[in-house]
């Protein structure tokens, strides 16, 4: 008789049988990995492998004979007629993959209208050269009259190897882009740090008055393009701005310039870390300070510091990320002073040098990766700071600090606002500094360069897609990994392919689709152009912070759902509909204004994706910059920033809405 008992051999084979339900959900896992897959660990591939091809001239594969007067010449090695005319050098034999080379070029003296006649042919099998539009391969002899000969072209020849970083670490000023990158990155976070730590510390720990007001002023930069703080101090301190005076000898036009506008557009971000870390605290620890009769600085250092490291930690790294990976910014208002987002835009649209711009996406990638894996390794190291015990911290009132920190509030939220206040009436100055009567005609974005009114509905158009099938994806495939069981490797390779997005630059990751995407053999190539790849990109791009907020809103949810809609026969999509969706509706809603906000405002990673057809609003900025409207542009901006204050205040009356509908069970 077979011994079933629970410790037999027997019983310990035997696995759960799996139902419908579980393959399912775990056919959703693979299609939302497959997605991410797709999109963004084989563009990232391809731009990798595009970082390694050289493409260079080989003229020693090819032959020339030449007949001036009846009578062919013996033919020479293209490589010879080179060595001896020295038409071209080494750097000019060094090009890209659409790289083309004019054989007349190398030839000592060469007349269309002569009668000599010329014939061309490929040394090796594998060569190739263009006929004006036709591509000649094989060893085959071909003949051409002078006139024909001047449309030949030699094809460069591709080659696997370091070369092409070797050219980049010699060339001093695309070198000392990394050094720049990096001073931007590390004083930015500095600064941006002490000011938000400041600031949170004024909110959570004094009694001080308006502080939800003080909080949505600080919130303010995140609904901007990282352009518009540029704009500003351009009108605020440039070379006709308002306030020149205070510059004295210096620039706003480089390391100052990015420096200040960065602080402006990563303070949010570091000051919500900051917050939550500091709004955690225990106030048994403050009272045990109190009581071992230790000073206010003394518990400052003890107590709330290290507290609130962790935080510190994990925004230190978020800002230098942002900062390091902007372009909007630094192309505005870095003058000459260069660093790596804004070299992989000359390298690929200025010198239409992509291996080089892959080369560089690389070297950006690896700083952000290192700030990454940082952040995360911290993160796994942090434990619990409130436990069943734990006496949340309430300030109490002191007149002198509780007016300290509203000054230093004041100040903050001055200089927030002042600087959107500032963009909005140079958008409306007719012609700054020479005529200041007030005017609409900088609105009228259909007359200038940018795309007109038509970006503006493009981002609104892109936006609302955005937030619509980035939080239906996002969300799907947060509840099946968490929800579902088995497949232990498959949901690890999907929960890693959903952090990767948060560690890849948004300049990288366009410049990896154009390489992906813009493949004609590449199946997915039809979306190259158009709105979907724009939407795609968007998605990808800010995949990890939604699924994170996902993940902590179906957290919060017991397992004992899933077990009691099984033991009642019920399919899990009536209680993904019926139970999940309800209960998780404020997340939802927070990752959909998340998407929304940074759709609206994201320039880096959709500026070599868009096309005549879908230029974007804050793109547009960018070109009307360019162009010199930098009062347009600043009205564009504002336009961005009326339409981020319109969602977020819809988002709002929603939520409050529906948190009484949907959440009245949280309340007792």
């Amino acid at each position: 008789m077979t011994d079933l008992s629970i410790n037999s051999p027997t019983a310990q084979k035997i696995k759960p049988k799996s139902g419908i339900d579980a393959w399912v959900m775990r056919a959703f896992i693979l299609v939302i990995g497959l997605y991410l897959f797709i999109t963004l660990a084989l563009p990232l591939y391809a731009m990798l492998s595009k970082s390694f091809n050289t493409f260079q001239f080989d003229l020693s594969s090819y032959e020339l004979q030449i007949n001036k007067d009846g009578t062919w010449d013996k033919p020479i090695d293209a490589a010879d007629i080179n060595a001896t005319t020295k038409k071209y050098n080494s750097d000019q034999l060094r090009t890209s993959s659409d790289g083309r080379l004019s054989v007349v070029g190398m030839l000592e003296e060469f007349s269309f209208r002569a009668k000599t006649i010329y014939r061309l042919r490929n040394k090796l099998a594998s060569g190739s050269y263009l006929a004006g539009s036709e591509l000649i391969k094989g060893t085959d002899w071909h003949e051409y009259s002078s006139n024909e000969f001047r449309r030949v072209y030699l094809k460069p020849v591709k080659t696997t190897g370091l070369d092409n970083f070797r050219q980049y670490f010699s060339n001093p000023s695309l070198f000392n882009s990394i050094f720049n990158s990096l001073f931007i990155a590390v004083t930015t976070t500095i600064i941006t740090i002490t000011l938000a730590f400041t600031f949170s510390y004024a909110i959570s720990r004094s009694m001080m008055r308006f502080k939800g007001a003080f909080k949505v002023i600080a919130m303010a930069p995140i609904l901007v393009p990282s352009l518009l703080p540029g704009i500003a101090l351009v009108y605020l301190f440039g070379n006709q701005g308002m306030l020149k005076f205070m510059m004295g000898d210096q620039s706003i036009y480089g390391p100052i310039g990015i420096i200040a506008g960065s602080v402006f557009f990563t303070f949010p971000h570091a000051m919500i870390i900051i917050q939550t870390a500091l709004s955690i605290s225990d106030a048994r620890l403050y009272e045990a300070s109190d009581v071992l009769g230790a000073t206010k600085t003394k518990t400052f250092f003890t107590v709330t510091l290290p507290g609130a490291r962790y935080g510190l930690i994990s925004a230190a790294f978020v800002v230098f990320n942002l900062v390091i990976t902007d372009f909007g910014l630094p192309k505005v208002i870095g003058g000459q002073f260069n660093v790596l987002a804004v070299d992989i835009y000359k390298q690929v649209i200025g010198q239409q040098n992509f291996e080089m711009g892959a080369v560089v996406s690389v070297v950006l990638l690896i700083p952000a990766l290192f700030a990454f894996s940082i952040d995360r390794f911290v993160q796994k190291k942090q434990v619990a700071s409130l436990s069943a015990r734990s006496v949340p911290y309430e300030p109490k009132p002191n007149r002198k600090f509780d007016r300290l920190m509203f000054s230093y509030s004041m100040l903050i939220a001055a200089l927030i606002v002042g600087t959107i206040a500032v963009c909005q009436y140079a958008a409306l100055i007719k012609f700054w500094p020479y005529d200041l009567s007030l005017s609409l005609a900088n609105y009228d974005f259909d007359v200038m360069d940018g795309g007109g009114w038509g970006s503006f509905y493009n981002s609104l158009k892109l936006a609302i897609l955005v937030a619509i099938i980035g939080t239906a994806v996002v969300f799907t495939g947060a509840y099946m990994v968490e929800k579902s069981s088995g497949m232990q490797f498959g949901r690890s390779f999907f929960q890693f392919l959903a952090m990767l997005p948060m560690a890849i630059p948004g300049m990288v990751l366009g410049l990896a689709y154009i390489f992906f995407f813009n493949d004609p053999d590449n199946p997915f190539n039809f979306i190259y152009g158009t709105m979907a790849i724009l939407v795609v990109c968007t998605v990808t791009h800010f995949y990890t912070v939604s699924h994170l907020t996902a993940l902590t809103a179906l957290k919060q949810m017991d397992k004992e759902f899933e077990s009691v809609s099984s033991s009642l026969k019920q399919p899990f999509y009536k209680l993904f509909s019926q139970v999940t969706v309800p209960v998780c509706l404020p997340a939802i809603l927070d990752i959909s204004i998340y998407l929304f906000v940074n759709a609206m405002t994201t320039v880096s990673a959709l500026i070599f994706l868009y096309s005549p057809d879908t230029t974007l609003a804050s793109i547009a900025m960018l070109n009307m910059d360019d162009a010199g409207d930098i009062a347009p542009a600043a009205a564009m901006g504002m336009m961005i920033f009326y339409a981020n204050v319109t969602a977020r205040i819809i988002h709002y009356l929603l939520s409050k809405r529906i948190y009484a509908k949907t959440q009245a069970w949280r309340v007792r």
